[in-house]
Order: C-alpha cells, then sequence, then structure tokens
C-alpha cells in the first residue's frame, strides 16, 4: 500500500467514524458533543476506549468551528493519513472471495460527495476496487470519507497517473471496460458480467475522448422522462445494480 499524505486526514459523521474504528484504522484523536449520550454515539465512545483514543467532549459551536463538512453529527476523528491501495490489491481481493475482478474507474470525477457516494455504492454492490486519477479530480477527504458513510474503510481506491494506460494494462490481465455514454447500448442489452470495470465520466463534460476510445463498448441507461441525464453517483449506482443482477443471473 502506498502512503498520500491528504490535506484532510480526518472523518465526520457517526457511520463514518465508527466503521473507521470497525475496520482497524488508527484514530488518533475523538472530538465528540458534550453531554449527547444516545446510543450511536456511545458505541463510537466504547470503541474508542478500547483503543485508548484520546478523547475530547465540545461543545456544539466548538465542534462546528473545527468541521470541515459542516455535517459532523456530534462526533469528529483525527486518523492516520489515508493510505491508497494498489492494482494488485484490487485483484487480491476479488481472488480471495472467488470472484470476476469488478471495478469502477471514475474519469475526472471533481464533487467529493459523487466520489464518496461512488465508493459507498461499490462497497454495497460487492465491487473490489474504484480506480481514480491524481490528477484533475476529487482525492479522499473528509468530506468524501463522510460521503461514502465508511465505505473508504473497505473498498480499496487506488490513484493512478494515466486513466488510458491503466485501463490498457488491466485489458491485459483479462478485463473489459464498459463506458457510460448516453450514446451507447441499452445496459439492458450488454453484458456486464465478468471481469469488468466501468467507467465513469466527469460530472459535467462525461467521459473523456480518449478513456472512452480505451474502452471496449459504451453502456447507456434508458431515459423515459423530460431530462436525459442521470447525476454521476446516481448513473454508477444504477449501471452496478444492473451488472449485479446479470451476475446473479435474475
Amino acid at each position: 500500500m502506498e502512503e498520500y499524505q491528504t490535506e484532510e486526514s480526518v472523518i465526520e459523521g457517526r457511520n463514518a467514524v465508527l466503521e473507521a474504528f470497525r475496520s482497524g484504522k488508527t484514530v488518533e484523536k475523538l472530538y465528540i458533543l458534550s453531554g449527547c449520550q444516545d446510543g450511536s454515539l456511545n458505541s463510537i465512545i466504547r470503541e474508542a476506549k478500547k483503543q485508548n483514543t484520546l478523547i475530547s467532549y465540545m461543545t456544539r459551536d466548538r465542534l462546528n468551528q473545527i468541521s470541515r463538512t459542516g455535517k459532523h453529527q456530534g462526533v469528529i476523528a483525527h486518523v492516520a493519513a489515508y493510505s491508497y491501495a494498489e492494482l494488485s490489491d484490487i485483484f487480491d481481493l476479488a481472488a480471495k472471495k472467488g470472484e470476476s475482478p469488478f471495478v469502477f474507474v471514475l474519469d475526472e470525477i471533481e464533487d467529493p460527495h459523487n466520489l464518496g457516494a461512488i465508493i459507498r455504492t461499490a462497497n454495497l454492490c460487492g465491487a473490489h476496487g474504484v480506480i481514480i486519477p491524481k490528477r484533475r479530480a476529487a482525492g479522499i477527504t473528509a468530506a468524501v470519507v463522510k460521503a461514502s458513510a465508511g465505505a473508504v474503510c473497505y473498498t480499496p481506491v487506488v490513484k493512478v497517473t494515466n486513466i488510458v494506460k491503466t485501463i490498457e494494462e488491466l485489458k491485459k490481465q483479462g478485463m473489459w471496460f464498459a463506458c457510460a455514454d448516453m450514446d451507447g447500448q441499452s445496459m439492458y442489452d450488454c453484458n456486464l458480467t465478468g471481469s469488468l470495470g466501468l467507467v465513469i465520466g466527469n460530472e459535467g463534460s462525461g467521459v473523456s475522448r480518449l478513456v472512452r476510445e480505451a474502452c471496449d463498448f459504451m453502456v447507456s441507461i434508458p431515459m423515459y422522462g423530460e431530462i436525459d441525464s442521470l447525476n454521476a453517483s446516481v448513473a454508477a449506482g444504477v449501471l452496478a445494480y444492473e451488472s449485479v443482477r446479470q451476475r446473479r443471473g435474475r
């Protein structure tokens, strides 16, 4: 695992913080809303005491001041810097589960909330990893961790220099790549099983030309309303679960 120092080595929100503890993340310090005694915060406090994490109780105003997302839900954790995975980690996880590799490839997703939501979807649908570019895209920040509801603690996220070269490299290992594109074939008519990478593009411009050309085929989501586009994270979820449906033979 190669370590990259993120600008924000903090996790905010109850689910995200609890999952950080449960997944074995090193939580260096915990800030808790003073006087709050509900069940989920008590669970976090118990986990913190097991790991001898330093706990500081604060007023809501003080928590609001140090929050980076504005949605701390009464808890903020300082953790060791996020460690990005390597491509081999994705294949190792797939092999461990006895499954064909299934990954998300994100082409310049800039909104941290979209990135976090896609990582969350990747975890829930059983994908083995998420691949993002080093430049012109969101990285793992506190907002991403919160939006993922702690899924970043379980799903490998790989940061690569060049998406096109990465796709070409993975093709040599037997993977196929489906590019999400409005002009593609309906997802109901595409084979989304086997060793597969779902390629999701930028929120505004979609998948870039060179990345699209590196993919094996284009896949679209049928639209029946008056508008003709979906949010990037929603599109990723729809396509992912069509893949899950096909893999389960339903």
